[in-house]
């Protein structure tokens, strides 16, 4: 691969060889070869010529846009951390970090990572937050043997979500996803719902969509193994504006619990319709994920937005520091609390 100017630039396997794995070792980039890659030196010391360059794609704008809301923020720290450039196999490199919004559209996801592979010829992609994002990306990646790191979707939907079949045989080569999975969501669920006295009929509105339909392969039957009961109307179609049914068939359950992983928009119409229709008075623990993970989207709610339980991903009080910069959780929350104005995201 060469850059624009015709001088040649790391390739995409030279980048993978030199930074001490191979394709198959790529999960170790960030521990093992974290030494190298965070290694700087003095601006004057690298070859303009000779640039990493990492495409970078999230939902910046469109119904997942919560999860885009602290990239500016963050992308400017690392960004910083990269400003002298990185030593990998015992030669320098200036990094360059090029940022794409997906618009939280898989078309648009799908379109910006053609740009970035074929017109920005970038040594690695990464992309994260839900499928509808992650998943065209990294099959636009694995088209054209580009490395990719994706993270932010439960790894089912990541996987199983893009045709994959055997868990032990993976048919992709170029990259690597690190997230929770359903049996993380099941052991949090199964820990924290006892804490509330109900009748353990759980209400489910699982979308056709890779989530729901990876959530309903897999959560289903692990919270059924747990003692509780489903009740679930059928996968609906992303955008449905009509509710009515579900919502009966919940109040007729006397469904006490409720699960959903939807797109924000999604949720919003449902919930406003369940309190219309009197079945949020009989909910007693309204469990969400893909939705309500960001103050953004609970306030956009107004007063049904309270009393909804949520994972929580990170947090400012997790005792880890960054490799790459050096803040702890807090401090990389009270940064962008000072940059955005915002609560911590």
């Amino acid at each position: 691969m060469s850059d624009e100017s015709g001088t040649r630039a790391l390739s995409r396997r030279d980048l993978l060889r030199r930074a001490g794995v191979g394709v198959g070792g790529l999960a170790l980039s960030g521990v093992a070869a974290q030494p190298i890659w965070a290694r700087p030196k003095d601006a004057e010391a690298y070859d303009a010529a000779s640039t990493i360059t990492i495409g970078f794609v999230s939902p910046l704008t469109g119904p997942a846009a919560g999860f885009g809301e602290p990239d500016p923020y963050v992308l400017g720290l690392a960004r910083k951390a990269f400003a002298t450039g990185l030593t990998v196999g015992g030669k320098h490199y200036a990094v360059k970090i090029v940022n794409k919004d997906s618009q939280s559209a898989p078309a648009q996801a799908a379109k910006v990572a053609g740009d970035l592979i074929h017109g920005t010829k970038v040594d690695l992609m990464l992309a994260t937050s839900t499928p509808e994002v992650v998943n065209p990306v990294a099959d636009a990646c694995e088209a054209a043997g580009v490395p990719y790191i994706t993270t932010v979707v439960p790894w089912e939907a990541w996987y199983f979500g893009r045709g994959a079949k055997d868990p032990t045989k993976s048919p992709f080569r170029y990259g690597i996803h690190f997230c929770f999975g359903t049996a993380n969501f099941a052991h949090a669920y199964t820990h924290l719902w006892p804490q509330v006295k109900t009748n353990k009929k759980v209400g489910v509105m699982w979308p056709n969509d890779a989530d729901g339909n990876a959530i309903r392969e897999a959560l289903g039957p692990l919270l059924e193994k747990a003692g509780y009961t489903i009740v679930d109307p059928g996968a609906y179609q992303d955008g449905t504006n009509d509710y009515s049914a579900q919502i009966a068939k919940f109040k007729a359950e006397n469904c006490q619990i409720f699960n959903t992983f939807p797109i924000p928009p999604d949720f919003a119409t449902f919930w406003r319709q369940a309190a219309q229709q009197g079945y949020t008075k009989i909910v007693k623990i309204a469990q969400i994920a893909k939705t309500g993970l960001f103050p953004s989207q609970v306030t956009s709610l107004g007063a049904i937005g309270n009393n909804l339980a949520s994972a929580c991903y990170w947090h400012p009080t997790f005792p880890y520091r960054s490799s790459l910069t050096g803040l702890t959780s807090k401090q990389l929350a009270d940064g962008y609390i000072k940059h955005a104005k915002k609560q911590w995201n």
